[in-house]
């Protein structure tokens, strides 16, 4: 049996401008703004429920009923690594630039899958997650500390 994470796992997320090309979206959806959907997003503890479709993929639920958002009808062909995105019920983190349907929110800093560290994986089923917001500023001074 895996040992549970005592705290949620921390990941900061910039929830604006070219991060999050569909958070208006989301929030037209929704019928709140764009601020309300980025506090609806990261005000929940998340379950990784299975990792796949690549990997480091880490589907988590439950997203706010206001906020789950059904796929994009057309897929976008380039998602960028560390976009997060909304799809149902779920949320996830694409570990890498790859084509994919979900509602992208923000953007991470954050590497899901690097092979390079001892651990490749961020998460792992049963993982406690907890998402928060940053600036963009912030992103890049945590995009360059990696």
């Amino acid at each position: 049996m895996q040992a549970e994470h005592p705290d949620p796992i921390r990941v900061p997320v910039c929830y604006s401008g070219d991060f999050a090309p569909d958070l208006a979206a989301v929030a037209a959806f929704a019928g709140v703004t764009e601020a309300e959907v980025a506090r609806l997003h990261a005000s929940r503890v998340y379950r990784v429920f299975m990792l796949g479709f690549v990997a480091g993929f880490a589907y988590m639920g439950t997203v706010d009923d206001r906020i789950a958002v059904p796929r994009l009808s057309t897929p976008r062909l380039k998602v960028p690594g560390g976009s997060v995105g909304i799809a149902g019920a779920q949320t996830g983190v694409y570990p890498v630039s790859v084509s994919g349907g979900w509602q992208i929110i923000g953007r991470t800093p954050l590497k899901p899958f690097d092979p390079s560290r001892p651990e490749p994986f961020l998460f792992k089923p049963g993982d406690a997650v907890q998402f928060y917001a940053i600036e963009p500023d912030e992103f890049a001074r945590l995009e360059n500390a990696h």
